[in-house]
């Protein structure tokens, strides 16, 4: 239990902040509440980050319906490798990151082998909520997948570790 708290102080002695501290700090005290629906759905924040000019993983197509779900091989074409993620998850919750495919089945990052009708029920559950902010309806991405350098390995767990500044009025904090 003291290795927790010894761990904690000594990342937050380096400037290194928690989730719930820059939610209480920052997030909740500096942003418009009506401004969230932007950034909690990520195919909005990914179309603003591409029209201010920043780079950000190819998107293959969205399943915004149960009848689209038909189309998951057609947005998926040749792509060995992908992702797939809810628009309004959080967490990570949701997110299946497949590494490679073959024989009309696919491997994700953890070395689970899968169907390609366990995709097609993943999504279906993604469109119904399961993942969503609050359980709302949601829609399923499909989008190109980011493998970490080398240098993240010893921090990351089966995918690319989130690393954030958090800026406030122009300044990093």
């Amino acid at each position: 239990m003291f290795g927790f708290w010894k761990t904690w102080k000594a990342l937050e002695a380096r400037g290194i902040m928690g989730i719930n501290r820059r939610n209480a700090d920052y997030v909740l005290k500096y942003n418009k509440r009506s401004l969230y629906p932007i950034v909690d759905d990520k195919i909005i924040t990914k179309e603003r980050a591409i029209k201010a000019g920043i780079h950000v993983p190819e998107l293959y197509g969205v399943i915004s319906t149960e009848k689209e779900i038909d189309k998951l091989g057609e947005i998926i074409g040749g792509h060995s490798d992908f992702v797939i993620k809810p628009a309004q998850g959080a967490g990570g919750d949701g997110i299946i990151v497949v590494a490679d495919r073959f024989e009309g089945r696919y491997r994700t990052v953890s070395g689970k082998i899968i169907a390609h009708e366990e995709l097609e029920h993943h999504i279906s559950s993604i469109l119904t909520g399961l993942y969503s902010l609050g359980g709302h309806r949601d829609r399923a991405l499909i989008e190109y997948r980011v493998t970490p350098d080398q240098i993240f390995k010893s921090i990351s767990y089966e995918g690319v570790p989130d690393i954030r500044i958090i800026v406030l009025m122009g300044y990093p904090v």
